[in-house]
């Protein structure tokens, strides 16, 4: 099945896509900031480059996007049709990439958080930030 894009506006389109300061990223960060946390942002030091990084709670959190990181079960995460084989290679090592990462940072001796993309759909968005909030102070 051929793209329903030429290639260059394939190729403009992923140019468009962000790794950091995404909308979920902020939205999350403002929320946490209004609650008095701080937090440091992308800290190359550690394994996977978490997104947040609470020092104080020896804490950190990752804010995946649902496509991107392979959230199974959810309906935002949907294999493309076409370079199926390509997008799936990408997605689990993306998946493996985060798993290591995990690993690594609670032997470093961190608590990890993860928020998905659907979860901070409007319906869903205050639970979270509340549940996420109490799980990092706690």
């Amino acid at each position: 099945m051929a793209d329903v894009h030429s290639k260059e506006i394939r190729s403009f389109n992923m140019s468009r896509i962000k790794g950091k300061d995404t909308k979920p990223e902020i939205l999350v960060r403002k929320f946490l900031f209004s609650k008095g946390l701080r937090y440091k942002l992308h800290d190359k030091q550690l394994p996977g480059k978490p997104d947040l990084v609470f020092p104080k709670y020896k804490t950190v959190l990752f804010i995946h996007g649902c496509f991107w990181h392979g959230h199974e079960g959810c309906r935002y995460y949907v294999i493309p049709k076409t370079r199926t084989d390509w997008w799936l290679a990408k997605i689990n090592g993306n998946k493996k990439k985060d798993a290591e990462s995990v690993t690594r940072l609670v032997q470093l001796g961190w608590k990890i958080n993860e928020v998905w993309g659907c979860e901070l759909k409007p319906d869903k968005r205050e639970k979270t930030l509340k549940s996420l909030f109490e799980k990092i102070t706690s």
